[in-house]
């Protein structure tokens, strides 16, 4: 792969990109509510559907989109119903650079407080509402507008690029992006992966998951003495595993955006009733790594502090089992062609500085990362995954940053994928 030359095309260019993308922006709108409007939750996950519609929608842009459904047994085996993974493969005349754009049509289900139809895809004060709105099928309309935005111009660029919309964001990405990697269905030379419009991210927390039982001995209440009680030895072993919180408060990260790792315990199940001694409870617990973590270290680390615990517990058999290993994404300086071509544009399109971070989110660009692919986070949304109420009731995308960052990734693919960025 050869390096683009940062020089940017001329400035009518861009601006014949940004004019043709205002007068396609009700249209762009229109195909993101027609997304919104069919359903993907996960769980229960049957997303084939909307990865249908998906397809039918681009074939009325001349876009057609292979269908890459995962066998049903693997998307069962994980917990999901069905999942059709989508590319439109779009190459221009002459070798240059892949540059693969991808956003997930999966995300957790509404939940209860909405004021709008969280399917409804409804307009209201230049905001845009559902589920998904803005994380992120709000980044299948901007990255394929932006793909038809260049295309538009009829110049002679080199190299390619491929929309990937896939479908296991929320159940680790391994039959999304990570099922068309293995399969030797995607080898980009660049990955920009959905975000959010005022920041360009380069790097993401790791995240442990595990599922801690404690095995006890349930009895009546009235004869404490002859059971083992579960739930006082979780008491104990929760105690232990948020005071390891004060140790890893301790461990920072260099990365901007990104403090230190923590660990949370999300789930507890256990007992049988209120007048039974708990003989079974279940603990899975959350532990995110920072990028200079190693994940082997780490895991370590949690089993022997939780083995340790359990010890001290006569009477308790612990059964310990891996939920998730999720590895962080560290900063590559050869996404620097990407970032700095969404950088310039971002700050030319928004009028302000747009600089580069990492998240202590986890996403699937991790499993780009380690295939060796240069990546970066950036689409369309707001500056916080707060502000949009992502994974909250009144999820909502403001409009305008829609209409802008599409007009950012068209410029930084025309920079990327221009003749003269292939002679450096």
């Amino acid at each position: 792969m050869t390096r683009p030359d940062p020089t940017p095309p001329p400035a009518d260019d861009h601006a014949r990109l940004d004019a043709w993308i205002d007068a396609h922006f009700d249209e762009e709108v229109a195909f993101l509510q027609q997304l919104v409007r069919v359903p993907t939750d996960t769980p229960p996950g049957h997303n084939a559907p909307h990865a249908e519609r998906t397809a039918e929608l681009l074939a009325g842009f001349g876009y057609a989109a292979e269908r890459h459904p995962v066998p049903a047994a693997e998307v069962q085996a994980c917990g999901m119903q069905s999942i059709t993974n989508l590319i439109v493969r779009r190459r221009f005349a002459g070798a240059g650079p892949v540059v693969a754009l991808n956003a997930h049509g999966d995300v957790v289900p509404p939940g209860d407080g909405w004021t709008h139809d969280p399917y409804g895809g409804e307009v209201v004060d230049g905001r845009l509402y559902g589920r998904a709105a803005a994380v992120s099928k709000s980044d299948f309309a901007s990255y394929t507008f932006a793909l038809r935005a260049l295309e538009s111009l009829g110049l002679p660029l080199r190299g390619g690029v491929e929309l990937l919309f896939t479908y296991d964001e929320e159940f680790g990405g391994e039959l999304g992006p990570g099922w068309l990697l293995d399969k030797g269905l995607t080898q980009p030379d660049y990955l920009l992966a959905a975000g959010f419009s005022y920041q360009v991210v380069t790097a993401h927390n790791g995240c442990l998951q595990f599922e801690v039982t404690l095995h006890g001995l349930a009895s009546h209440a009235a004869y404490p003495h002859t059971g083992v009680d579960a739930l006082q030895a979780a008491t104990k072993l929760l105690t232990a595993l948020y005071a390891h919180n004060q140790v890893l408060a301790r461990r920072h990260s260099r990365v901007p955006g990104i403090d230190h790792p923590y660990l949370n315990v999300g789930r507890i199940e256990g007992g049988s009733n209120t007048n039974v001694i708990p003989g079974k409870v279940v603990l899975k617990l959350d532990r995110r790594m920072i990028p200079e973590e190693e994940s082997a270290a780490v895991e370590a680390e949690v089993r022997a502090l939780i083995e340790a615990t359990v010890a001290g517990c006569p009477g308790i058999r612990l059964e310990l089992r891996r939920l998730l290993l999720a590895e962080s994404w560290k900063p590559d300086a050869r996404s620097a062609p990407l970032v700095e071509a969404l950088q310039r544009h971002g700050e030319a399109v928004f009028g302000e500085p747009i600089p580069t971070s990492g998240t202590p989110l986890y996403t699937d660009v991790r499993l780009f990362g380690a295939r060796g692919v240069p990546a970066a986070i950036y689409g369309a949304g707001p500056r916080t995954v707060l502000e949009s109420n992502a994974k909250r009731a009144d999820e909502h995308l403001v409009l305008e940053d829609l209409r802008r960052a599409t007009k950012v990734v068209a410029r930084s693919l025309l920079d990327l994928l221009r003749p003269e960025a292939q002679a450096a």
